[in-house]
Parts: C-alpha cells; structure tokens; sequence
C-alpha cells in the first residue's frame, strides 16, 4: 500500500514537473510568436535609432571657379568598450589600432578599459583617403594580426570599432586669399572673413534618419521609417581673381621685407564696377593652420586698420576745391618756401617752393599748398566734400571687421585742423576708403559700391543671390573728375613728381603719394612719433579711359642707408615700386590696352 502512494506521489510530481515546463515553454513561445506590447517596447526602444545627417558646406570660389574653401570626407574613429569586452579580443584591437594610428598602446588600452561605455573617440578628423585600409579591417572583414602575442587569437574581427562622419574644412590654396576667406572651425561654423559673413547660406542643412540597428549595432536598412536628405550649403563666388591675388600678396610681402616694414597691405579694385580684384594684406596665415597663427596675422588690415593717409587725402581736397569752383588749376598760392606759421604752429614741406599753381601743388604735393586751399574752402564745406566721398562711413564690402575710419564733425576741430585734415592728418581713413575715392575720380566723378561676392549659387545650380554693381555717390562733376585726372597724371608721369617710381611702361598712370606720421599713443605722450611713418601711394591707369585703381601701404617702414645716406621713406619711395609691379602685371593679364580697351569684365551703364 506504501509503495502504491509513493509511486502516485512520484506521478504527481512529474506531472507538476511537466506543466512547469510546459508553462514555461508555452509563455516562451507567446513571448516569441506574439510577445506584449510591454514586452516588445523596451526591446524596440533600444533597437531604434536616429541621426541628423548634416549636408556638407558650401565651397567658395574665386572669380573664375577656382576652389578657395571646400569640405573633405573624414571621421572620428571610436570604439565600443562594452561590446568589444563581451564579444572581442580587447589586447589584439588595441595593438592594431595603436599601429595603425600611430597612438601609444597603453592610452588605447586605457580607453578599452571603461567598458560601461559604449562610445569613445580614439582618434579625430582623420581624413577619408586614409582609412581604405582601415575599413576593410574594421567592419566584419577577417583581420590577421601579424606576430600575435601569445594566448591570443592569431585572427579577429574589429567589430566594436567604428567611423563617424565629421567633414574637414580645407582650403586648398592655403595662405592665398586668407583674410578674406576666413575659416570655419571644427564645429563648422563660420568664425572669419566670408567664412563668417556668408555662413547661412555655406552651412548645410540638417536631414533625419529614423531605423533600427541589428544586434552588432550596424543600421538595418529596409527598416528605415524616415529618411529627409541632408542639403549642402550654396558656393559663394567672389569677385577676386586668383592669379591677380597671387601677384599682389608676393608683391606686398617683398615690400614688407624690403623695407623692414611691421605690416603691409594691397587693393585692386575696377574702377567701372566696384569689384574688388585682389585684396592682400601682410602678415598671412595658412587658413588650415589658423589656430597656431597670432591674432595680430588673422587680421585684414586692408579694410580694419585706420591710419591717417597722409598726402593721398590732398586729391580729395583739391578735386572738391576745383568741383566747388573755389579754385581753379592755374590760380597760385604762395608756398612760403616750404615753412609756414598759421595758428601759432609751424607746417613744412619737404622741399622749399614759392608760388605754385594748383596743378603743381598737386604734383609736387605740398602741404603748405593745400592747406591754404582748405581755408579757402572752410570748415563746412570741406567736411561735406569729404563726407561725399565716403569718408568717416563704412562702405559694407560684405566681410567682418570692416572699419568707418575716424573724422569728427567740424564743432571738434581746432583752429588748424582745416590745415591738417587738408593734407591727411586729424582724419583716420582704411586702404578701402581710399581707393575708393580715386575710383571715384578716375570713373568720371561716379563713386561705385566696392563688391566683393559676386553671386550665390544653391546646389542645382540656381543663383540665390547676385550683387551687381552699384552707384555709391557722385561726389564730384564729369568734368572736374576728368581735369582731376589731367592733374594726377602729372605726379607721376612728369618730372619732379613725387609719384614717378610708380610708372608703368606704355602706359600713363595717374596716382598720389601718401606720407603720414604715426600718432603716438597719450600713454607716451601723445602727439606725433617724428621718425616713424605710414606710408601709401594710390593711384589708376591708363588715364585715356581708366580700368583698375590701386592702394599699396605700408606701416612704419623702417630706414636704410643707399650709398652712404639715409633714405626717408615717402610713399613714393617705398609703395610707388609695389604699385607699378602690380599694374605691370594686372595690365596684361586683365588684357588692358594703353588706350584702355578694357576686355577682361564689362562696366555698368553709365
């Protein structure tokens, strides 16, 4: 009877032991075949994932196409830590990835240790083109390690190491055209020069990607259930020409050098339609090294550094005195031999002269002349002249770190400012500001808006935005420009004008010296320094039917002694040499006639 019961038991319990099972096994098939909504939540939570792709940026170009700024195809490559402990060979990957990156083992190991993570950078913004081989190592395909430590597996897989996209920006031409390309720094974002100032439309467009990731956590594919293309950014084409850009940087750094100067900088600008042509300043910077270049480099000197120019301020004066018709080119004005006393404080020529016609004033450039041509004029009235001419304003070129100049109204000037604002002095003005005044004076009293981005091109190939040329101010009568002309040519083309070092063969040119001292900072004084200069000549050719006008300048050139004597460095000594070399080239390389049959762009309407 005993027995009886022990064996019903025994049945008892294997029955229990079965349906246990059998429950078990029944719920694992329900929780495979039709598992719960809250089962299956957490699992797809986990499985899905989402990326904003970002389109590539913009590039920009010169005015021919030429690539200045483009992005290039590079990743950060990044491990795993958690998956590679639990389904890898953590010794063998850090050995190869130490190899392959040139990385110290023990820093990748290091990494490979936090294995609650499941993402950490090794190695950042490494360029595509070499990662060909690493690729083919990392993502499933069978990697023999060569001499294998022993104990570990003499073949691996590198899963748990992958790529994440991350553009580099490069720019090919390096230094060319740094201060006004700008950069954009590893975030992607416009920090410099165009680089900055056109952001919005070089940035890409974010897109978005929703999919799942299969259990090596690489994407399934045809689970996709969003997937919005990212856009690129537009190219923004300049006006500048590379070629002419070139010539102009070399031509200004071997001034610099020259003349012991600390800065030197350089316009080019059609004087027809206010593009600027080449923009140069000195010191540079390589644009992929921006971050190892002082500040003092990064800076565009030719549009954000005020100086007082000097006597290049007296064609302003002189061609609104003759507009005005104050004076007219052959009245005469009592030069006192080069020393003349007015307000209590003395004024200097450089060279003694008497009596000097307007024309001459100009041509020799004295200061005692034009300052007597200023009084003429008064206060008001030379204000106004030189307002029309821009200066004291920005002219908006269309890049960052653009200055207005400095030039007070005439309630803050003193008896003798007339005197002094006459021939550039109490009057802060920018490279751009000047050259842009002889424009005016060179294109028939018709001031033109400098430009600097041409246009705007989207992705397909539309333009989303163009700037054309555009009248800024008539600042002087046709006439008055063209007999301004007549009288500027002279400085250079005749002799005992202070601009002939600046002529160019089979051509006549027109310009004006500029020779200003540096004002000494109210730390030390104030004042003026008495041996150090900002020196500049600024002028444009051919004068039969002006094309391009050019400002060279340079900051505090220092002296040198030429066959025994010192050399003072007036504007025509030092810049005058700069400027011819750029007009030699520019001439035949923009395909300009003596005569000025101008082929290279087509001007605005007049």
């Amino acid at each position: 009877m005993a027995e009886v019961r022990f064996k019903g038991r025994i049945i008892i319990l294997i029955a229990v032991v079965v349906l246990v099972f059998a429950g078990i096994g029944l719920r694992l098939c329900l929780l495979h075949l039709k598992p719960a909504e809250w089962v299956l939540e957490p699992i797809e939570q986990g499985r899905m994932f989402e990326t904003k792709p970002m389109g590539s940026r913009g590039r920009i170009v010169d005015r021919n196409g030429e690539i200045l700024a483009m992005d290039l195809a590079a990743y950060h490559v990044y491990v795993d830590p958690k998956y590679i402990a639990e389904h890898g060979d953590a010794e063998a990957v850090s050995r190869y990835l130490s190899d392959e990156f040139r990385i110290p083992e023990i820093e990748i190991e290091d990494k490979l240790s936090q294995t609650n993570r499941q993402y950490v950078r090794i190695k950042k913004f490494v360029p595509g083109h070499r990662l060909k081989r690493f690729e083919r190592r990392a993502f499933g395909v069978e990697y023999t390690l060569p001499d294998p430590p022993e104990g570990s597996a003499t073949n691996i897989y590198l899963r748990g190491v992958g790529l994440e996209e991350a553009p580099i920006r490069n720019y090919p031409k390096g230094p060319l055209m740094a201060h006004v390309v700008g950069f954009a720094n590893q975030e992607g974002i416009g920090s410099a020069g165009i680089e900055q100032r056109m952001d919005e439309y070089l940035r890409g467009k974010e897109g978005l990607r929703i999919s799942k990731k299969d259990g090596r956590r690489r994407e399934i594919y045809s689970a996709r259930t969003v997937d919005i293309q990212p856009e690129d950014g537009a190219t923004v084409m300049l006006t500048l020409d590379q070629q002419l850009q070139y010539v102009v940087e070399k031509t200004v750094e071997k001034t610099c050098r020259e003349f012991n100067a600390q800065a030197a900088w350089a316009i080019v600008q059609n004087v027809r339609t206010g593009e600027i042509l080449a923009m140069a300043s000195f010191p540079t910077y390589d644009l992929n090294r921006y971050a190892k270049a002082p500040a003092e480099w990064r800076r565009n000197r030719a549009i954000s550094f005020n100086y007082e120019p000097g006597s290049t301020m007296k064609a302003a004066v002189v061609a609104s005195a003759l507009d005005l018709d104050v004076v007219q080119e052959d009245d005469v004005f009592d030069c006192e031999n080069g020393y003349w006393i007015y307000g209590g404080k003395p004024l200097r020529d450089s060279h003694g002269e008497g009596e000097l016609t307007v024309a001459d004033i100009i041509k020799v450039s004295s200061n005692i002349g034009t300052a007597k041509i200023a009084l003429e004029m008064g206060n008001d009235l030379l204000y106004q002249s030189l307002r029309k001419f821009q200066f004291g304003n920005r002219l908006d070129i269309g890049i960052p770190g653009e200055e207005g100049g400095i030039f007070y109204s005439p309630k803050n000037w003193s008896k003798i400012s007339i005197t002094r604002i006459g021939m550039g002095h109490e009057i802060g003005v920018t490279a751009l500001q000047v050259v842009s005044m002889m424009s005016a004076i060179a294109y028939n009293g018709v001031q033109m808006k400098p430009l600097l981005i041409k246009k705007v091109i989207a992705p397909d190939g539309t333009v989303e935005e163009e700037n054309r040329p555009t009248v800024l101010g008539r600042p002087l009568k046709p006439d008055t420009a063209r007999r301004m002309q007549q009288m500027l040519a002279r400085v250079v083309m005749e002799e005992g004008g202070t601009g002939s070092k600046a002529r160019v063969e089979g051509y006549t040119v027109a310009g004006k010296t500029g020779t200003a001292q540096k004002i000494r900072p109210r730390e030390e004084g104030g004042g003026y320094y008495s041996k150090n200069f900002t020196s500049s000549f600024v002028g444009f050719l051919p004068v039969e039917s002006p094309e391009i006008a050019i400002i060279v300048v340079a900051d505090d050139p220092g002296e040198y002694t030429e066959t025994g004597r010192k050399i003072k460095y007036y504007g025509g000594t030092v810049c005058g040499p700069a400027f011819k070399e750029i007009a030699e080239f520019a001439v035949r390389y923009l395909r300009i006639a003596p005569e000025g049959n101008r082929i290279y762009v087509a001007g605005p309407e007049e």
